[in-house]
């Protein structure tokens, strides 16, 4: 069975949208996904799953925790293959070690269209840096997140594509996780 994370975008955030991990993990365990694990209270997911992947996969949880656990999330998978990449790919490694917390990856719906990209990039007002992979923006926000101007809302709108962001020690802890389940 292949590994598979599960990003859930806008649960247990500023109080909206409560979903307790455990009935993410009971969700999990109800489809046949083996091993299903839970980290932080953000939606974030790791569980075994041979029978779908991908697009499929996310649209059967949306579905199914709308009509389970009544709300509505958007879902982001990743296999655990793909998230090493997302790891190996970071172009700002020197900030994921000086300042993990100031590094976040979106985890975007679909890959990003290159001009959009430069839209985007062109509309930061402060000192962050984004760069594009595929499926994934890198976003090095130096003054920190919380006073960035550059929101979720304004990157989407930008790109035109739903997404997900995680901190680098977020994504590095996925990472742990999904490797002890390959062990």
């Amino acid at each position: 069975m292949t590994i598979q994370i599960a990003l859930l975008r806008g649960v247990n955030v500023g109080g909206h949208q409560a979903v307790a991990m455990s009935e993410l993990r009971n969700l999990a365990t109800e489809f046949g996904f083996g091993g299903a694990r839970s980290i932080l209270q953000s939606g974030n997911l790791i569980f075994r799953c041979d029978a779908r992947t991908g697009v499929d996969l996310e649209n059967l949880l949306e579905r199914e925790a709308e009509k389970r656990l009544g709300f509505h999330a958007d879902f982001f998978i990743r296999s655990a293959k793909e998230w090493r990449e997302v790891v190996a790919r970071n172009p700002f490694r020197k900030d994921a070690e000086r300042d993990p917390s100031h590094l976040v990856v979106m985890f975007l719906k679909s890959a990003v269209n290159t001009k959009n990209v430069k839209v985007l990039q062109a509309a930061i007002a402060g000192s962050e840096i984004v760069r594009a992979d595929g499926r994934h923006l890198y976003i090095v926000y130096p003054d920190g997140i919380g006073r960035s101007r550059l929101t979720n809302a304004l990157i989407e709108k930008k790109l035109g594509i739903r997404g997900t962001a995680r901190n680098w020690n977020t994504v590095l802890k996925l990472a742990a996780l999904a490797d002890e389940e390959t062990d």
